[in-house]
């Protein structure tokens, strides 16, 4: 499933610069510590005024046949895709094939509801045209192969969810649509506008719309993690197109950033179009600030692939992370990588386990609560295991990590409890939470 994860990499108030300095040691170390523990697969890049300054690669393109993954492999990026396909819609208004207030009823003759969309609603997410990939049968049939028409008619039986101009919700359904108003006005494909005007310019040698995974090309799988890399399903690449489609790398993603924000590849007023939000939601891109620092990027998951790219234009610094398969909070991995980027602290994660005796985990069983976020967490016990369950979610099993103390990895949770006091401290992204037993 293609979806965009909304959220700032993190934002206080602090105050700091960028030096020449990166501890690669420490953090080749905390990707090592990672891959030892079969927390993450992917690759990471850096780059400082258009210069690389550091990339990490780390795990398997294909677990099957133990390839590792190098600088080199290419990985689905899900929705960064549709920073690309921004960048050719501006491309398309600045050759006058496209204007962005022009009706894309045209493009779609018979579906009267389009009528008043344009393709600013379009690329604002702010059309209001249902999002197919969040229908409930959309698993069911994303593995398979589609025709546009067939595609086409699946996003308009789902219909507008509101009237465009009104808000903004994130939809996939709006740049797919805009993939096939592209191909309609240049008279090519989407895989050969991708190239002409994008990779072709940036020597982007790994960047190209993807087709079935080639494991032999040195194309990547992705992997969800229970007991081990479990493959998992592979969306038919003529669904996500310009909305999620794209094969790339970080070293490519980091160029491509590069020249998007220095006028390589769009006019500065496009640019500043790209960049202008309403509701938080620019023209394929958002922003996502780090502390005090201004980024503008995108994220991406498809599958079980994630990624993430932002430039920051104050230190003129581009980042960008791919994942194939990850077992850890997703959050805390490209938070990690700018503390190092920017100089501030961060820490090797410890995932040694400590040794409990099953009969121990009574004392902690029960329903807490908390006067400072609505959420109740039952606590149970499955055999020898500690169970955590929150409030319409489902249930994760804890490992212990000292006394009294249990975590969550793939989010990054920490619980301590106290049980003289029937109390338990919940920890997450530095902010802690008291829970009491009900």
């Amino acid at each position: 499933m293609i979806r965009n994860y909304f959220f700032a990499l993190y934002c206080a108030t602090s105050s700091f610069a960028y030096t020449q300095s990166i501890d690669t040691a420490k953090l080749n170390t905390y990707f090592n510590t990672l891959k030892q523990h079969d927390k993450f697969m992917g690759s990471v890049a850096v780059s400082k005024n258009g210069t690389i300054v550091y990339t990490k690669s780390t795990g398997f393109s294909d677990v099957a046949t133990s390839s590792v993954a190098t600088e080199h492999s290419g990985y689905r990026i899900g929705s960064i895709s549709k920073t690309f396909t921004a960048v050719l819609v501006m491309k398309a208004v600045e050759e006058n094939k496209l204007t962005l207030n022009q009706s894309i009823e045209p493009f779609f003759p018979g579906i009267r509801q389009y009528k008043k969309i344009t393709i600013q609603d379009l690329l604002n997410h702010r059309s209001g045209i249902h999002n197919f990939t969040d229908d409930k049968k959309y698993l069911s049939w994303n593995t398979k192969s589609k025709t546009k028409s067939e595609l086409v008619k699946i996003i308009a039986t789902g219909g507008v969810d509101f009237k465009p101009g009104k808000k903004a919700a994130y939809s996939n359904s709006n740049y797919v649509l805009l993939t096939y108003i592209l191909e309609d006005v240049f008279r090519q494909s989407y895989a050969t506008l991708i190239q002409t005007y994008i990779a072709q310019p940036l020597n982007l040698r790994n960047t190209y719309v993807g087709q079935e995974i080639k494991p032999q090309e040195n194309e990547c799988r992705s992997y969800s993690y229970t007991n081990g890399w479990k493959e998992a399903p592979e969306t038919a690449a003529s669904i996500p197109l310009g909305s999620g489609g794209i094969v790339s790398t970080p070293t490519d993603l980091v160029r491509f950033s590069d020249g998007l924000f220095t006028g390589k590849l769009i006019s500065k007023e496009s640019l500043t179009n790209m960049q202008t939000m309403q509701d938080g939601v620019g023209s394929g891109l958002f922003i996502l600030p780090f502390y005090e620092k201004t980024g503008y990027g995108h994220r991406g998951g498809i599958d079980k692939f994630t990624s993430v790219f932002s430039y920051f234009p104050e230190d003129s610094i581009s980042f960008a992370l791919v994942s194939n398969g990850t077992n850890y909070n997703n959050n805390e991995i490209p938070l990690t990588v700018l503390n190092a980027v920017f100089e501030r602290p961060f820490e090797v994660p410890d995932f040694s386990v400590y040794t409990i005796d099953p009969t121990t985990l009574d004392q902690y069983i029960g329903n807490y609560s908390s006067e400072q976020i609505p959420l109740q967490i039952t606590i149970s016990k499955e055999g020898d295991n500690l169970i955590a369950q929150a409030t319409g979610q489902n249930p994760k099993p804890l490992t212990a990590s000292k006394a009294h103390t249990f975590r969550f990895d793939e989010t990054g949770i920490v619980l301590q409890f106290i049980p003289a006091e029937n109390m338990m401290h919940l920890q997450q992204g530095g902010s802690l939470f008291v829970f009491v037993r009900n």
